[in-house]
């Protein structure tokens, strides 16, 4: 009955998928930000699927189940907290630049060599995002069907490409709108069979009122805090996200999404976790799996199971086929520097180049999925590394023009040395061991754990605003959001490589 009831719902997900691929028309412009012609609704869905994966799913109730409940929360809270930084502050500028890709801003903004720096750290992070997706497909096949880990890794990843592929953030959008309703059904589904059957007797000092996860270190909280900036502040230079808030038909479609997104995934996600700490009173404390699968298998009725199960592999296949299609345009685009090309009777380049580029961007994150094989801690490791180089040139880039090349160089470079160095020599990430890359030292000890995301976010800040302040540039690049759209459709043309000097210049 599971294998039945998934399988039905991935053929729905991908039938959908392929039916309006047709709207691709061969334009890469409707396939990488579809055609920026999206009403709200579309791109909220499209948006909550980006946020609601399985490291904000199964990562939030194993961590919930051992730490308590922020340290599970903190995953889907910290998205939900960019998404409404996103909406108040940035959803309406970014729709009106028109960009493509999110590293357009950084070429505008800081020149080609801060874009080629920005690409690189983005493709990486999102591989690690999205194999964080795949190990929760391997291990939800491997524990109900028996299927190897690795086998079940594919298996996901070959479905989220195959209509990705044919339909882009167009079938992304809409296959969306499905996943989303099946994990918001199970979610529902299951706090009110918990809350019947058992009740939601949570132990005292791990439910939502135990504060002092967030004020005791001893409890966890600056780890918990860590995880919350790291989401919060880090995620907003996510390059799935911007895409779809690119292609909102207006800033105000795209405002209105980042809001609706950011109430979907904190409806979807907390119960969760508030299900699996009132199951802490009849659940063993050794379990053989991920904690949501035992309940579900060994708890749970078998048609909740089988919605739940719908849900979770459809926000790992949500949130895995629009962060590969984001990664394939960085690396094509802004590293690889193919354009879009409009010129009657020819194909667009850009569209061919990116559907090719999936396939290595998924073989990666497979080969990543199948070496560490974690859900929630992948989640953050990506969006602090994001925190410590990219969200410090991006926003103030944004809002003070005093900002120069040299000094996004310099951030980027201080804030990459200072996270890569403390995380190899802390022997745990966010309360789980340093499995990666651990250098064993005298130095540091657990305790250190969660710091590391505030000291090279703020090593980050200080280098940029101390170079900008101190540098004289030859000319201040400040982007003109009015403007941005047509520098960034002349760079589109069939002769970008000639303009793009001389419109650089003029922005």
């Amino acid at each position: 009955m599971i294998l039945l009831g998934v399988a039905i719902s991935i053929a729905v997900v991908v039938a959908v998928g392929f039916a309006v691929s047709r709207r691709i028309e061969g334009d890469s412009s409707n396939f990488l930000v579809g055609g920026r012609m999206l009403p709200f609704w579309l791109v909220g869905g499209a948006l909550m699927g980006a946020a609601v994966d399985t490291n904000a799913t199964l990562g939030n109730t194993d961590l919930a189940f051992e730490f308590g409940f922020w340290a599970g929360a903190a995953l889907p809270l910290g998205l939900a907290l960019c998404l409404t930084i996103t909406g108040i502050f940035f959803a309406k500028p970014m729709n009106r630049m028109g960009l493509t890709s999110f590293p357009d801003y950084y070429r505008l903004r800081f020149g080609r060599s801060v874009e080629i720096g920005a690409s690189v750290l983005l493709a990486v992070a999102f591989c690690m995002l999205v194999a964080g997706n795949l190990v929760a497909g391997g291990l939800l096949f491997n524990y109900f069907l028996g299927m190897p880990y690795w086998l079940g890794v594919l298996l996901i990843a070959g479905i989220a490409v195959a209509y990705t592929g044919t339909g882009g953030l167009i079938a992304d959008a809409y296959t969306a709108i499905i996943q989303m309703a099946l994990i918001f059904g199970g979610a529902v589904g299951l706090f009110l069979w918990m809350t019947a059957t058992h009740g939601l007797d949570i132990a005292e000092g791990t439910g939502p009122l135990a504060l002092g996860q967030l004020s005791d270190p001893a409890q966890g909280a600056v780890i918990n805090w860590a995880t919350l900036i790291a989401l919060g502040i880090g995620d907003v230079v996510a390059i799935d996200f911007m895409a779809r808030v690119f292609s909102a038909k207006s800033p105000e479609a795209a405002r209105r999404a980042c809001f609706t997104a950011a109430a979907g995934t904190v409806a979807i996600c907390v119960p969760f976790g508030l299900v699996v700490l009132a199951a802490h009173s009849f659940m063993p404390e050794e379990l053989d799996g991920p904690v949501l699968f035992v309940l579900l298998d060994q708890y749970a009725p078998a048609g909740l199971t089988v919605l739940v199960l719908c849900g979770l592999v459809g926000a790992s296949m949500s949130t895995a086929n629009g962060a590969i299609l984001a990664i394939s345009n960085v690396c094509v685009r802004n590293l690889g520097g193919v354009r879009r090309v409009r010129a009657p009777g020819r194909r667009d380049p850009l569209l061919r180049a990116t559907r090719i580029a999936m396939v290595p961007m998924t073989v990666f994150s497979i080969l990543l999925a199948v070496y560490v094989q974690q859900t929630g801690i992948l989640l953050t490791l990506a969006f602090d590394l994001m925190l410590a180089c990219l969200a410090v040139p991006f926003i103030l880039g944004l809002i003070w023009r005093r900002g120069t090349t040299t000094a996004a160089v310099a951030a980027i470079s201080v804030g990459f040395v200072v996270r890569i160095g403390l995380f190899v020599m802390t022997p745990t990430m966010f309360g789980v061991e340093n499995t990666i890359l651990y250098i064993p030292n005298t130095l540091i000890d657990a305790s250190f754990d969660g710091w590391p995301t505030f000291i090279a976010f703020a090593a980050g800040l200080l280098t940029y605003v101390t170079v900008a302040l101190t540098t004289r540039p030859a000319h201040l690049r400040g982007l003109d959001i009015r403007v941005a759209q047509d520098v960034d459709d002349a760079l589109d043309g069939p002769d970008a490589s000639e303009k793009e000097p001389e419109l650089a210049k003029a922005t």
